[in-house]
């Protein structure tokens, strides 16, 4: 073990100082740890298209057929709920469409990074500002959606409008379901603009 001479201030003598051995040494890799941002964004961008693609299908899979009651028939009646029935849930679905396929070609671009990193500070520009783009897009689809899907449980009684939660529960579930899904991905997103954020001012 190497070591180094300083002298002791009191008798004059050198005094023998061990160095600490450099693979005992702590180093960049080593104290950064699992806060290394671009293995996060990877992370991170393959929860998004997990979220949004599942959201996606619980989304188009939510038709329900309930016999109902219609004015003027003497008898039940099949009648289909459809997330295609009403322009807020297809904006809901075409947001989400766009999202999954965003978030699968920014997963493979942030893969590509996290090989070649010398390409990261340009790569780190494009998916930020589109990354603020899609959350835009998203969570103004799933307030949308809330909001119409919100009328369908409760109803709007000073309107007229009926609920109909309690006819087509099964179809309520999806709604919720694929609406949950879509606020996680939504909090994520807003998580990888934060991480970019904070690359731009670290980028080692």
């Amino acid at each position: 073990m190497a070591s180094t001479e300083n002298p002791d201030p009191e008798t004059g003598k050198a005094e023998q100082t061990p160095e600490i051995p450099s693979d005992l040494a702590p180093t960049p890799a080593t104290a950064a740890g699992f806060l290394d941002c671009r293995q996060i964004d990877v992370i991170t961008r393959v929860l998004l298209f997990a979220a949004t693609l599942t959201s996606l299908i619980v989304m188009v899979t939510s038709e329900q057929t309930e016999l109902t009651q219609s004015s003027g028939a003497k008898s039940p009646v099949p009648v289909s709920a459809e997330f295609n029935d009403s322009p807020a849930f297809i904006y809901f679905v075409v947001a989400l469409v766009i999202a999954s396929f965003y978030s699968l070609v920014s997963t493979l671009i942030s893969i590509s990074v996290l090989s070649r990193p010398e390409f990261s500070a340009q790569f780190s520009i494009f998916l930020s500002s589109f990354d603020v783009v899609i959350l835009g897009i998203l969570a103004s689809a799933t307030g949308t959606a809330g909001g119409v899907a919100y009328v369908g449980l409760r109803g709007n009684d000073h309107l007229g409008w009926n609920k109909i939660c309690n006819v087509y529960d099964k179809f309520c579930r999806h709604i919720a379901s694929s609406l949950a899904l879509s606020l996680f991905a939504s909090l994520l997103l807003l998580l990888l603009s934060l991480c970019s954020s904070l690359h731009k001012k670290n980028p080692n």
